[in-house]
């Protein structure tokens, strides 16, 4: 299932609503209705992101079915029921450089992570980077690390 911010939704992310928690406000940014709630998940795993977490964003009407129609005012349910063709996906570069930080980190310390020893340095690298120009600048070295197919994921999530 693809989701999309709904005005709610945004507004409440905005006013950093009690509403929304940290871990939830992360997830929330890569809803875009081109990614689906498993490659949010993917991308949120290291941050303790659930169904659970995602089931609550959708109950509140921060989230609604890619493709659904809104009315302006935001009031349509979400759970219709309607069967609606889900739009082709965005490509990622249509994201801001702080979201493609975000969606590629956890996949850049799973990759290093699991190198053990021998990528030790490298996972300190990727979790000392600071933003999205340094883990970008850390690209070239996690895919001689770990191999340019191992890679691919967090190649589509830093260019696009």
């Amino acid at each position: 299932m693809r989701y999309s911010k709904t005005e709610s939704g945004q507004q409440a992310f905005k006013a950093r609503s009690t509403l929304l928690s940290a871990r939830q406000r992360s997830a929330f940014i890569l809803f875009d209705g081109g990614k689906s709630n498993l490659q949010v998940l993917a991308a949120t795993a290291g941050l303790g992101i659930t169904q659970v977490d995602i089931d609550h964003l959708v109950e509140q009407g921060f989230l609604v079915a890619a493709g659904h129609a809104l009315a302006a005012n935001d009031s349509t349910s979400p759970s219709s029921g309607t069967l609606v063709a889900e739009p082709p996906a965005l490509p990622v570069s249509t994201l801001s450089p702080q979201e493609r930080y975000s969606a590629a980190m956890p996949i850049a310390t799973k990759l290093t992570a699991s190198l053990g020893l021998r990528g030790f340095r490298l996972n300190l690298a990727v979790e000392a980077a600071s933003g999205f120009d340094g883990l970008l600048a850390l690209l070239p070295k996690i895919q001689d690390a770990v191999g340019s197919k191992s890679c691919a994921a967090l190649t589509q999530a830093l260019k696009g």
